[in-house]
């Protein structure tokens, strides 16, 4: 523990082909869905073990737990269970105990799906999480989960499909844990089964983005789920206890870190392998668009570490997204490129390639992803080397310089401008909108564009104030007006250029609602835009 920092160090390195470390590194997830309690269960006992009876296994690896990625979401399920449960627990699978609300315990406080969050960090849990993985990038990765009740154990090696960048190595020494796996499984009589269900593609699972860092990354699935309690029967007649699946996930725990510290020579070896340059065929990503959506998309790369740089005015041929074709894009001082020739570079390729190869047609998950068309930017795929020069974000005209003018007005493209405009709203600012294109000074305008008007405001303590800071805290450029009267267009005083009314936004929960698609409007309001909304139950109606 001591010489914590020097380890990390000494394996950061080992990436760049720098040292030669004497240590592995395995991280293991517990939890990352809620009511798939027993992994967390489970860690109590493999970190206790790991301290005592099978220490030596922590000569040469540092182990870390996060004994429960998603806090919120146990809290509710274990606060449900306890509510429900009989005493002594009842094995009947028509007991309430047995059965969650509509508002269970799988995902996090949002209703979000932490488990498919790795890549697009939506939420506060990943985004915290994402920073400490990358102070270590693990040779081994397991997110442990819990399936249905009647399923066996599942573990590695993976099902196909695998995507392409998975070295034969990651492929070879999954087969080797899960061969170890099952030595203890057999000698227990324990079912189980592998290389089905479970593939490695989608890049926002626990197991596969930190295969596309160069772990090996793992998925382990017992039987149980929020279903099984303390104990419950299954369908052909057996019982399925708390006890049985903490068993079988602290086997797996400790068969996974034995495995690891039987291999670290290999491990660090083929580490720094997976680090070298590759030959992929496209060796950049140019990206032209809204300047918002441009810099919303640097922030996730900012994220995950992956660098950037901009154009130099030069044209370049490569795969166009737009039509799926050869074609040509110009990369200037507002274009971000993206190389491959970087540390990141195989998760790069992953996240841009315009089509994930698959090597068969029946995935877990969804086959795309591929950031430009999720950004929604014009986008070149190029087999050349571009020069780049570093990426810089134009605040210029941020802040109001004159306090004194008639109106401000700003464009209305992006998500920012959404959040600017609630955050205005939220001051009590009173905002207009213009429902038709106008010009003014030489700009033109297009409808839609806010107008925030002195006038409206005269009532406002520290209207400059306000304005001002909200323009620096979204890097939102307002212009200055002097006058009302346009050049072209409605005025400002035109029944087209309207008042937005104060909004009041409820949200209604319960069935037959989709719990994440109930998330995904809350969290947006509440944690995207800033505003609050009203969440309404059925029982109102």
């Amino acid at each position: 523990m001591a010489n914590l920092e020097e380890i990390r160090t000494e394996h950061l390195n080992n990436i760049q082909g720098q040292s030669s470390p004497s240590k592995a590194i395995v991280w293991l997830s517990y939890n990352v869905h809620g009511n798939e309690s027993v992994s967390t269960e489970a860690s109590m006992q493999t970190i206790y073990d790991l301290l005592t009876t099978k220490k030596e296994y922590l000569e040469n690896l540092v182990v870390i737990m996060d004994p429960c990625i998603n806090p919120d979401g146990r809290d509710r399920y274990v606060n449900w269970y306890n509510q429900y449960k009989n005493t002594p627990f009842n094995v009947n699978p028509n007991s309430k105990e047995h059965h969650e609300g509509w508002w269970s315990g799988r995902s996090n406080h949002y209703m979000f799906d932490l488990n498919r969050d790795w890549a697009w960090l939506t939420q506060v849990e990943s985004q915290q999480r994402l920073k400490q993985y990358n102070k270590w990038l693990p040779h081994v990765h397991v997110d442990f989960h819990e399936q249905g009740v009647d399923n066996p154990y599942y573990f590695a090696p993976a099902a196909e499909p695998f995507h392409e960048v998975i070295t034969d190595f990651q492929r070879e020494f999954q087969e080797t844990i899960g061969k170890n796996h099952a030595k203890y499984f057999d000698a227990n009589g324990w079912f189980y089964f592998t290389k089905e269900v479970f593939d490695l593609l989608y890049p926002s699972y626990g197991d596969t983005y930190p295969t596309y860092n160069g772990g090996i990354g793992m998925t382990y699935e017992q039987g149980g789920s929020g279903r099984a309690g303390l104990g419950i029967i299954t369908s052909i007649g057996d019982t399925l206890t708390l006890k049985d699946r903490i068993a079988h996930h602290h086997t797996t725990g400790l068969s996974t870190v034995e495995v690891a510290s039987n291999n670290v020579e290999r491990l660090n070896t083929e580490f720094k392998k997976f680090y070298q340059q590759k030959n992929f065929r496209h060796q950049n990503y140019i990206l032209n668009g809204n300047a918002d959506k441009l810099e919303a998309l640097t922030k996730l790369l900012d994220q995950h570490e992956i660098e950037y740089g901009s154009g130099n005015n030069d044209t370049y041929r490569g795969f166009n997204y737009s039509n799926s074709k050869s074609g040509s894009l110009r990369a200037s001082k507002n274009s971000l490129i993206v190389s491959t020739d970087q540390t990141k570079g195989t998760l790069v390729k992953v996240l841009f390639e315009p089509n994930a190869k698959l090597s068969d047609s029946v995935t877990y998950d969804i086959t795309a992803w591929s950031l430009p068309y999720a950004y929604g930017l014009d986008a070149l795929a190029t087999e050349s080397n571009i020069q780049k020069v570093p990426y810089q974000t134009s605040n210029e005209n941020i802040g109001i310089s004159s306090p004194n003018n008639y109106a401000y007005l700003a464009d209305w493209n992006s998500m920012k401008d959404a959040k600017f405009l609630a955050e205005l709203l939220n001051n009590k600012i009173r905002v207009r909108y213009a429902q038709k294109p106008f010009s003014l000074d030489g700009i033109n305008y297009d409808r839609g564009s806010l107008i925030v008007i002195r006038a409206d405001n005269k009532n406002v303590e520290n209207f400059t104030e306000i304005l001002d800071n909200a323009s620096k805290k979204f890097s939102k450029r307002l212009t200055p007006a002097n006058t009302g009267f346009v050049d072209g267009g409605k005025d400002f005083g035109s029944r087209y250029v309207e008042v937005l009314q104060e909004l009041k936004i409820a949200v209604l929960s319960g069935e037959p609602t989709s719990t994440l698609r109930f998330g995904e409007i809350w969290h947006f309001f509440e944690q995207q835009l800033n505003y609050p909304i009203s969440v309404l139950g059925r029982e109102l109606f």
